[in-house]
């Protein structure tokens, strides 16, 4: 009789997916608390318009003294034209929570050791972020005047917010730091490290496309995407990051358990 080897069914890559996926509702209720604790406490950080506009003066001169280009030059590609201008104010509006939203939703699903990381590394630098409103009041870009910017959401549509002393829903002199920079720049990184594409590097472009909405549109100042930059570095340095998935994970095969040999006719 001739012997054979046959491979072993494999099925534990799901099983150990499903094991290191935490519980549900508690997932949610920690990822709804978070975007709760993001809104609720940027609104606790009102009443400081005087210090907020001393504060833009002063970081719009610190940006000309170290010499950073001039948030004045993006905005200007983007006034080329209605349409430019109205599609970035709308990528402002509408991608921000919905992308790092997606983007935890499938780490959950498909990388949840990677979820896990993510989600504490996003839930400190929220938290930290919610610090500086109180130290650092500042007033945006777009409501400096002799800056030569304009509020391209007032303008062109589609705005978020309304006339900051009848604007209920979110403080607009915590410019500082832009988490709309931050939590993109995390989305980013978030993909890069959890899978193994060689195109996965083109994930950096939300970031960038982000930063240059929010200074284009005048509601971030250069420096706000630096100090989010620098929160987000110190969160990644103390949130201890899962090891990267394997290739073979990635192409969405299942790795292949040690071979089994099995003799053909055997026992007969």
């Amino acid at each position: 009789m001739n012997a054979r080897t046959e491979p072993a069914e494999a099925e534990a890559e799901p099983d150990a997916i499903a094991a290191a996926r935490p519980p549900l509702l508690r997932e949610f209720l920690l990822v709804a608390g978070l975007f709760l604790v993001y809104k609720l406490g940027r609104r606790l950080a009102t009443g400081h318009t005087p210090d907020a506009f001393r504060n833009a003066h002063r970081v719009w001169d610190l940006e000309r003294a170290v010499h950073l280009p001039h948030e004045t030059a993006v905005q200007s590609a983007l006034l080329h034209g209605d349409s430019l201008a109205r599609l970035a104010n709308t990528y402002y509006a509408t991608v921000h929570f919905p992308a790092t939203l997606a983007f935890l939703v499938w780490l959950y699903l498909r990388r949840p050791e990677h979820y896990v990381w993510a989600r504490r590394v996003l839930a400190v630098v929220t938290s930290a972020a919610l610090v500086l409103p109180f130290a650092f009041p500042l007033a945006p870009p777009r409501m400096l005047t002799g800056t030569g910017l304009v509020d391209t959401a007032r303008i062109y549509g589609p705005s978020v917010y309304g006339p900051p002393s009848s604007d209920h829903l979110s403080n607009q002199f915590a410019a500082m730091p832009s988490l709309h920079f931050g939590w993109a720049l995390m989305v980013a990184i978030g993909l890069m490290a959890a899978t193994r594409s060689r195109r996965r590097w083109l994930w950096l472009l939300h970031p960038l496309i982000t930063l240059l909405v929010i200074v284009g549109t005048a509601n971030h100042y250069w420096l706000d995407a630096i100090v989010a930059t620098v929160m987000l570095g110190a969160a990644l340095a103390v949130v201890h990051r899962p090891r990267r998935t394997s290739g073979t994970a990635e192409r969405g095969a299942r790795p292949l358990v040690p071979q089994e040999t099995v003799l053909a006719g055997a026992g007969r």
